[in-house]
């Protein structure tokens, strides 16, 4: 798909279900979802993953600072949204896109039908409140690097993936833009996204909390420190044995989940879920609503 941000590369089951789409961590693609795309789930959901701008078969961004940040970059799976006609979908953000659902829980939440987040804790804003929710790993700063050698390359894959990675999931760290990183952490620790926090103790969204109980990115006891709204179950979820990226390396565990919570937002938020183009128009979209200042200001 080609939207204001670029080439889009993305991985559409299409069918009547609810729609599930799944954004993706930092130097990732929409390949690390590929065990999500089984019978268990296509055969009753609309399953989506697209590459973030700089990664997969998505385009490198024009312009790192405008299109980078975690704003820029939850605008862009709006954008995903309105192309694909989609009025509402539940969101599964990994990491990076975990931060991006939380965003978008802040700005449009009639626009989802509940979030899953993995590996993303809601941060209040500074960078003391990043210590209490990441662990303080070495490898951790590597996030902000611009240039990656092999070394730093293999550092991160065992960070994210574990030491049984895929060499799929290397070779999306190798191709990723560089000059994403430092635009991402900055966005993140500086403050320009919403009170992660806040949004999460506030929003209407029904969120849903995934995460592998080993995970050596995320303080996992730090979950239980918001008071969330419209948490799933009233509690967080962890998958024992699971590192970060929990839905990988335990893709039953994390599907029966997923499957649980997407059939109970199903029900509660029922289709049709593609509107018809010819009958779309701007107030049927919350950014479209937007004042165009406003948009250029967030790309």
């Amino acid at each position: 798909m080609r939207l204001s941000s670029g080439g889009i590369g993305y991985r559409d089951t299409g069918g009547p279900g609810l729609p599930i789409v799944f954004v993706h961590g930092v130097c990732g693609s929409k390949e690390v979802f590929r065990h999500q795309f089984a019978e268990a789930l296509t055969g009753s959901f609309r399953l989506i993953a697209f590459d973030l701008p700089g990664h997969g078969a998505s385009d490198d961004a024009s312009d790192a600072q405008k299109s980078y940040s975690i704003r820029a970059l939850a605008d862009t799976t709006l954008d995903v949204m309105n192309y694909l006609r989609l009025p509402r979908a539940l969101i599964v953000g990994w990491s990076l896109g975990g931060h991006i659902a939380m965003e978008l829980m802040a700005r449009f939440p009639e626009r989802l039908a509940g979030v899953v987040s993995l590996g993303a804790p809601p941060l209040a804003p500074g960078r003391l409140e990043a210590m209490r929710g990441f662990r303080m790993h070495w490898d951790l700063a590597l996030a902000r690097k611009a240039e990656f050698t092999t070394r730093d390359a293999e550092r991160w894959q065992r960070l994210c993936y574990g030491p049984d990675a895929d060499g799929m999931d290397f070779a999306a760290i190798l191709r990723a833009d560089g000059r994403m990183r430092p635009e991402v952490s900055k966005s993140l620790l500086k403050g320009e996204v919403a009170d992660e926090r806040q949004v999460v103790e506030t929003s209407p969204v029904p969120l849903a909390m995934i995460n592998g109980a080993e995970d050596p990115i995320l303080r996992v006891r730090y979950l239980q420190k918001p008071a969330y709204a419209n948490l799933w179950e009233g509690r967080p979820h962890l998958i024992p044995g699971a590192g970060h990226a929990a839905f990988l390396s335990h893709p039953n565990s994390f599907n029966v989940l997923l499957h649980r919570f997407a059939s109970e937002m199903a029900l509660r938020f029922p289709g049709p879920y593609q509107t018809d183009k010819a009958k779309v128009s701007p107030p049927d979209f919350a950014r479209a609503a937007e004042p165009r200042s406003r948009r250029r200001a967030a790309r």
